[in-house]
């Protein structure tokens, strides 16, 4: 652990005390003792940052661990054996070429998210315990993609992420390492393999797709075989109908229609069109007023 600033400005003040008593007031023995003094606070002065805790040894064995803050230790006698981060890490780790349940070659990229958890342990029980968790979680992805088949890889990746977290966060308690979560960032399959999933959602689709057609083509026949019984019980109604059709042909500006004189006969637009111009020609008198209606003449 490196000098930490306080350290070096009580160290700097000392000497420069001790270098004002030995130049100014020829005080050799006070200004030696204030340098050895300096020194001392500069080596055993130590500071450690809000997210650090140092392992102290005392002789090269276990003391304490130290931190967060300012801590002293005794020169010579007393060594930090490791400075930990306690803060949350990330560890990037592959599987490439491994083979699945279902023997497809897959290449999977995921990420571990791991925290320190017992300081003690993570210094003295591993060496290098960020290479080590890499390791576990890399063998522990290989594990997992040869008991799954490649559907669940592709489509159960919740799970798969419990489950690669759980495996791994058993192989690493032992070293006071906790593990978060993991998360598998991409599974990648080989391109002829792409292709071939890709085909095969294309007809499924397609497939689909026709019975969807067939199913409705099956309701629009039973629909126009309700409309064909009710016209032919009701002739009034396949006359409207017909009429409806002639009027929506014509309706917009521009259009011009010919309709044969057959057409007409069979829908008996005349017959129709002469009722309606007699209806619309008629007077209207109100029932009450019969007696008021004009009398026809009388022919001699």
């Amino acid at each position: 652990m490196s000098p930490n600033p306080i350290s070096l400005a009580i160290a700097a003040v000392l000497v420069a005390i001790s270098a004002l008593a030995i130049v100014l007031a020829r005080l050799f023995v006070p200004g030696a003792l204030l340098i050895a003094l300096a020194a001392i606070v500069l080596t055993s002065l130590k500071m450690a940052q809000q997210w650090e805790q140092a392992v102290v040894l005392r002789a090269g064995k276990f003391l304490a661990v130290r931190g967060p803050g300012l801590f002293w230790m005794i020169p010579v006698v007393d060594s930090i054996a490791a400075v930990i981060d306690t803060r949350i890490r990330t560890t990037q780790f592959l599987a490439e070429q491994t083979l699945s349940k279902d023997t497809v070659p897959v290449d999977v990229d995921a990420i571990i998210f791991w925290i320190v958890t017992d300081v003690k342990r993570a210094a003295l029980e591993v060496a290098h315990y960020g290479e080590a968790i890499s390791w576990a979680a890399q063998t522990s992805l290989r594990e997992m993609i040869g008991a799954a088949d490649l559907a669940t890889l592709l489509s159960n990746r919740q799970e798969l992420d419990n489950r690669l977290r759980e495996t791994i966060d058993a192989k690493t308690s032992d070293w006071g390492i906790h593990v978060r979560s993991v998360e598998i960032r991409d599974v990648t399959i080989p391109t002829p393999l792409q292709d071939a999933m890709s085909r095969e959602a294309q007809a499924e689709r397609e497939r689909h797709a026709r019975v969807i057609l067939s199913a409705a083509e099956a309701e629009i026949a039973h629909k126009f075989a309700e409309a064909a019984r009710t016209y032919a019980d009701n002739p009034a109604a396949l006359h409207l109908r017909g009429m409806n059709m002639l009027y929506e042909s014509v309706k917009e500006r521009g259009s011009t229609i010919i309709v044969p004189s057959s057409a007409v006969d069979s829908m008996n637009l005349g017959g129709l069109a002469g009722i309606t111009s007699l209806a619309r020609a008629a007077p209207a008198y109100p029932p009450d007023e019969d007696s008021q209606r004009p009398s026809r003449a009388e022919t001699p």
